[in-house]
């Protein structure tokens, strides 16, 4: 995978999107550097949604800038930003519940190099074509499990799975959507552990609720508040702001 060593990765300006008279996002700007994960949090209805629809090309922005690895993606629609190496997993989950692990990698790995309809030969006896596939489960500590279906699969190994499927694309930056949901405690920790991880393949914007998950990984957090940035900083900073604690954490100063 091609690995991006230095930098800013991804820059988001000034985004705005209303429905009607209801301002979706306003002026929502932030960053995702390289090695670093940048957690975005917020209250049900802040305007996560529809902000991560514009950052991955579903939804149109009323004005502002989505910049990733110096290209402005204005104009591009989710399979392009996708192509360009922008992984979004977990909203909508890509797995094939009836093929095994296995499987599902290596239709990944067909896809990305542009022969997903491939079927003249068997791609089982492809052997190069395997090799990659299982490389990337082993990545994911799913190697061994690589013949199970994926319905078979537990919660939390179908969101390793659902990371294989994104690795398989070599994105530059992945944009991860409630990994932690559905997961018990056990699954949680494994996760947080493999996130931890995957920064150093490419950086990781977090849209999680599970905080604890959020102050074990995030580098930086932005909190959303009504389509407002309304804090940024690191965990510390983010966790003792009286405004984050009043409106989002449920504290009072």
């Amino acid at each position: 995978m091609t690995k991006i060593e230095t930098g800013l990765v991804l820059e988001i300006k000034d985004l705005n999107k209303s429905f009607g008279a209801l301002k979706a996002t306003d002026g929502v700007s932030l960053t995702l550097n390289s090695g670093e994960i940048h957690a975005l949090i917020g209250p049900n209805g802040a305007g996560k949604s529809t902000l991560i629809k514009q950052i991955c090309g579903g939804l149109a922005s009323d004005s502002g800038s989505v910049v990733f690895c110096g290209q402005d993606m204005a104009g591009l629609d989710v399979a392009e930003r996708a192509q360009l190496g922008l992984g979004r997993t977990f909203q909508i989950s890509s797995v094939i519940l009836e093929f095994s692990a296995l499987r599902n990698v290596m239709l990944a790995v067909q896809a990305n190099e542009g022969t997903s309809y491939r079927f003249f030969k068997s791609v089982r006896k492809d052997q190069i074509l395997v090799g990659r596939a299982m490389s990337i489960l082993r990545q994911v500590e799913l190697d061994g499990r690589e013949n199970v279906s994926a319905a078979e699969l537990s919660h939390g190994e179908r969101r390793q799975l659902e990371i294989a499927l994104a690795l398989a694309l070599e994105p530059k930056a992945f944009l991860l959507d409630e990994p932690m949901a559905g997961l018990g405690p056990d699954g949680s920790k494994r996760l947080i552990a493999f996130l931890d991880e995957l920064r150093h393949e490419a950086p990781i914007l977090l849209i999680e609720h599970d905080m604890d998950a959020v102050f074990a990984l995030a580098d930086r957090i932005s909190v959303l508040v009504y389509g407002r940035i309304v804090a940024s900083g690191s965990v510390e900073e983010v966790r003792n702001d009286p405004h984050v604690r009043e409106a989002y954490l449920g504290e009072t100063a």
